[in-house]
């Protein structure tokens, strides 16, 4: 794998839903790399097009035109069978709404990344998910199901699962949504750890300033288009920026 290729990659990015008179720009030419490492997160209004950045960087959704890359490999155009691979073994996914399966218990959806690629952890795999289950606190609750446990204790078990095996970059979409305060504080902080102590590549959707000061980077969108890429930031230098945009806008 070569190191200095970006993780993930946007060229020219544009995705268009609708036709003439009804026909409405998601995205309009976004270029953007995205480092080895880091913790990005992407901001931007409702509307502003950061989630269908996200799911077509990911593989989740195909863009009108322009590229989409995981590392060295174009995935804009990939055919279904092969993308579900690249997904599959490549990419971990983090969503608002936990996404875990109901029937089974926190080891069993731990696992299931492994069990959909027809295989299970080897040594090295298996060493790295107890680190995990020891240090998100699951030790104790690996015997039960999704119903049984608190919001955060879902969304740590949906962390630990997007990273057990290694993917290339996480994608995090709004993880804290719906979350209280303090646990959220966190689910955020867990995934500031994955970037710097696993060196986990992490891209976070969100509309939180607080969310994105955990960032090492902040991209933020308007009206389909980046309008600002900025160094780690205070949640108070966000959301002044922020509202800076609104006024201009």
């Amino acid at each position: 794998m070569q190191t200095d290729t970006p993780a993930a990659r946007a060229r020219s990015l544009t995705k268009t839903y609708g036709r003439s008179s009804a026909e409405v720009h998601a995205l309009r030419d976004v270029t953007l790399d995205i480092r080895r490492g880091e913790f990005t997160a992407i901001m931007g209004p409702s509307g502003s097009g950061k989630s269908t950045l996200m799911h077509i960087m990911a593989g989740l959704d195909a863009p009108t035109s322009g590229e989409a890359w995981l590392g060295a490999i174009e995935i804009g155009r990939m055919p279904d069978a092969q993308l579900t691979l690249v997904r599959r073994r490549r990419v971990g996914f983090v969503f608002q709404s936990f996404n875990l399966v109901p029937t089974l218990d926190v080891r069993g959806n731990l696992l299931l990344p492994f069990e959909l690629d027809g295989r299970r952890p080897d040594i090295r795999e298996q060493k790295f998910i107890d680190e995990l289950i020891v240090s998100l606190g699951l030790s104790d609750r690996l015997t039960h199901r999704p119903h049984e446990l608190s919001g955060g204790q879902q969304q740590r078990v949906a962390i630990a699962r997007a990273l057990a095996t290694r993917p290339e970059v996480v994608f995090a979409d709004e993880p804290t949504g719906n979350l209280d305060s303090k646990t959220g504080r966190d689910v955020l902080a867990l995934l500031r750890d994955a970037a710097t102590r696993h060196g986990q590549t992490i891209v976070m959707v969100t509309h939180d300033p607080v969310a994105a000061s955990h960032a090492d980077r902040v991209v933020v969108l308007g009206d389909g288009r980046i309008v600002a890429d900025r160094p780690r930031s205070t949640a108070e230098e966000i959301s002044a920026f922020m509202l800076s945009l609104e006024v201009t806008s």
